[in-house]
């Protein structure tokens, strides 16, 4: 009998009880915008490329094991007369004595950018492999080779993009909240379409669109822009423009007070090229800003020459009006 594998990772329909199955042991770890998994190293920004970060253990199937249990810490038993808790109540005495600060306001909480348009049935002159899964979020059904297709497949999914705030985890396009990764990887889909998305057409219209893209003398596509993100600490700013298989023995990156100047050419087989000049929000120090190539991005790192917060990564970028405040925590 056909049964559905419960590793987080894997998911895969099986009946030989001994095949192979890849799976990441450990929970999902969200921190400071970064997405991964605790049981491998692999971070990434993106909600999309999280659930593609390939699984690092080899396996059996399971349907019944349960996920692991998060870690707490002992809880020490503190002695009254000791400095620690000496100093804890000095701290707090201070604490009341200090003249009292009105409230900020109430940032509202950003909300993540709407999914990009996509098709909404399968090119049917491309064919569909076998165990593919629908590419709407929440559906999960998985093509079975040789299936009829029609339009009473009943497609549960959600149109909207993952969110993620202080702790909650949901969709934009519904009001659902939930604590838990896997609560949140179960919340049923609140729109339904009459067929599953499977593989689209994307494919087609990307070729079309490269080739109307301009090129370069060389035949390289140009590309107008590029997505990014960024993270800070009080000293810098890190930032990560993602363009997958970057030639990084043709790729220059020049620093600038407060700009970067990036040609970044790829090694696809039609290869691509992104060349910008990216004004940067605050004044940077050249000499220690450095920067590193991985397999899907570039990533600098900005060393700030003020120590100030950065709302956006970019100058020409409009500002969203949320207060970001980094810095180190005063003496009493």
């Amino acid at each position: 009998m056909a049964q559905k594998c419960v590793h987080k990772g894997c998911g895969k329909v099986y009946t030989d009880p001994d095949e192979v199955c890849v799976y990441h042991p450990g929970p999902p770890v969200f921190h400071e915008g970064q997405k991964g998994w605790k049981c491998c190293k692999p971070r990434v920004l993106s909600f999309d490329e999280f659930l593609e970060i390939p699984p690092c253990t080899k396996g059996k199937h399971s349907t019944t094991d349960l996920p692991p249990e998060i870690e707490k810490k002992p809880v020490e038993n503190i002695d009254p007369n000791s400095p620690a808790l000496s100093l804890a109540a000095k701290l707090a005495e201070a604490a009341e004595t200090l003249p009292g600060r009105a409230p900020l306001a109430p940032q509202p909480a950003p909300t993540a950018p709407p999914p990009p348009p996509e098709s909404e049935d399968d090119d049917p002159s491309l064919e569909i492999p076998d165990g593919k899964v629908c590419r709407r979020k929440g559906c999960n059904v998985a093509y079975k080779k040789g299936q009829a297709r029609s339009n009473d497949e009943k497609c549960v999914h959600h149109p909207g993009a993952p969110i993620f705030h202080e702790g909650s985890k949901g969709y934009t396009c519904c009001k659902r909240r939930v604590l838990e990764f896997d609560q949140f990887m179960k919340i049923e889909g609140c729109k339904t379409s009459p067929r599953h998305l499977f593989i689209g057409s994307g494919q087609e219209k990307s070729k079309e669109k490269a080739a109307s893209a301009p090129k370069t003398a060389n035949g390289e596509e140009l590309l107008e822009t590029v997505r990014h993100d960024f993270y800070q600490t009080p000293s810098s700013v890190i930032a990560s423009f993602f363009l997958k298989k970057i030639d990084s023995s043709m790729a220059t990156v020049k620093f600038e007070p407060q700009a970067l100047v990036l040609d970044l050419p790829t090694s696809d087989a039609q290869p691509k090229r992104y060349k910008a000049t990216v004004p940067v929000f605050g004044k940077i120090d050249p000499e220690k800003s450095t920067y590193k190539i991985l397999g899907t991005k570039l990533e600098v790192s900005l060393y700030k020459a003020d120590g100030a917060s950065w709302p956006v990564l970019r100058s020409d970028e409009r500002l969203t009006g949320e207060i970001l405040q980094v810095g180190r925590a005063g003496r009493v």
